[in-house]
């Protein structure tokens, strides 16, 4: 499955989620809304960290997420590249491996622009 495919299917998944267990979904919503919302820190800061979290915790799902989030929020190659080498160093060997899934989808991302 593609990476744009994936995030499709997570999105779905989510709803269908949603749909039996709305008030988990509704109030992790309501948290992800909060925490990302620009504040002392812009959107694309708190984007940028959670993809790099992403990579570090080795979570293929949020790598996608957050990857197409940060594109969303305005990051550029260089920075979400930056991102990716910090997540690296936080997270070692598992982390370096992680960082591929997130480095072909940005190319993946970009390449529907």
């Amino acid at each position: 499955m593609s990476y744009t495919e994936q995030y499709d299917h997570i999105k779905s998944v989510l709803r269908k989620l949603g749909g039996v267990s709305p008030d988990m979904i509704q109030h992790f919503g309501a948290l992800h809304k909060s925490s990302t919302k620009s504040g002392a820190l812009p959107n694309k800061t708190k984007e940028l960290i959670a993809l790099g979290i992403s990579i570090s915790i080795r979570c293929n799902e949020c790598i996608t997420y957050h990857l197409n989030d940060v594109i969303k929020a305005g990051a550029t190659d260089e920075e979400i590249i930056e991102t990716i080498n910090v997540s690296v160093m936080m997270g070692g060997g598992p982390a370096l491996m992680y960082a591929t899934h997130a480095y072909e989808a940005l190319r993946e991302f970009r390449a529907l622009k």
